[in-house]
């Protein structure tokens, strides 16, 4: 009441343009009724109402290749959604069947490094709320910064430290919404613990309890790797892996009440010496993605498989 605003346009998926509303000048996220509008878009092209969402990071795309009996949205139909840039990121919204269980798996996210304010990296997540999803699983591929940590390692996080939180920028930032959450959620427990202990026993299962860890994940804005001395701080703080996603989706997930479980694919080690000539590349995460796709596909569709019992039970 009282505060100035106004109406500007603004460019969004779909092909079309949307308002974006700003106040006293700071940009805010898309209103209810536009992301109403997304989820509504999705729910009348199929007639599955998954429970389970998937974000895939890199390495997980494939498992929304095995979906049976799906429906294929391309970000850029979608009303108000936005479109991926990154490589190696198809793009698109894929609902199926995996092993009989509804699911919405996100083939490509945003990233703040893209462009994008951290509410419209996030923006999917309320997407999913809407459209009846209750837990969500999201992936990335990340540096291992724990010396024990080797490239192909899979990380269950447990807990990050929240960089851009520190600086005052959230995708939470602006007017609350009380229809998703409330305006002050608490984080403890962001990454549920009874989902790590399932997924720990479903790796031992797989016979992968020598290359599954759980750790510390931190975000860091990107696109440039991290210095000599930014990675020796960060390691002082306490972090296992480092990357430039996930933690806007967490932080919305849990606004939204859905539980979430995510892990990262270590695809390189961090660079914590200055005696070196050896540089991280994005052509490494590729490659080492690729080479551990089957075991992380096949370790989700567990997971997922054993989500959907505890909804049934519960």
């Amino acid at each position: 009441e009282g505060e100035p605003r106004t109406l500007r346009a603004y460019a969004s998926g779909g092909g079309s343009m949307c308002l974006e509303l700003t106040v006293s000048g700071d940009e805010t996220a898309y209103p209810f009724e536009l992301i109403e509008e997304s989820a509504n878009y999705l729910l009348a092209g199929t007639k599955h109402r998954p429970k389970i969402g998937v974000i895939c990071g890199s390495g997980l795309g494939g498992l929304a290749d095995q979906l049976g009996d799906r429906d294929v949205f391309p970000y850029e139909d979608i009303p108000n959604f936005p479109v991926s840039t990154v490589k190696g990121h198809a793009g698109r919204m894929v609902i199926g069947l995996l092993s009989s269980v509804p699911v919405m798996c996100m083939q490509g996210r945003f990233h703040a490094y893209e462009g994008y304010p951290l509410w419209k990296c996030a923006m999917p997540v309320r997407v999913m709320k809407l459209m009846g999803v209750e837990q969500v699983i999201i992936t990335n591929a990340a540096g291992g910064l724990n010396p024990e940590f080797k490239v192909g390692d899979i990380m269950i996080i447990k807990d990050h430290i929240n960089m851009q939180g520190f600086a005052g920028d959230s995708p939470l930032r602006g007017r609350n919404d009380e229809r998703f959450g409330p305006r002050f959620p608490a984080m403890n427990n962001a990454y549920d613990k009874d989902l790590r202990s399932m997924a720990k026993k479903i790796a031992h299962g797989m016979n992968l309890s020598d290359v599954v860890r759980e750790g510390v994940y931190v975000m860091l804005g990107g696109p440039t790797y991290e210095t000599v001395a930014e990675l020796k701080l960060l390691r002082i703080l306490g972090v296992d892996a480092v990357g430039m996603s996930t933690v806007p989706e967490v932080v919305v997930a849990r606004h939204c009440g859905m539980k979430v479980f995510a892990f990262s694919l270590i695809t390189n080690e961090c660079i914590i010496e200055y005696e070196t000539d050896a540089q991280a590349n994005h052509e490494e995460v590729i490659d080492v993605a690729n080479k551990r796709k089957s075991d992380l596909q096949e370790l989700a569709r567990r997971i997922i498989v054993s989500m959907n019992e505890d909804c049934q039970e519960n």
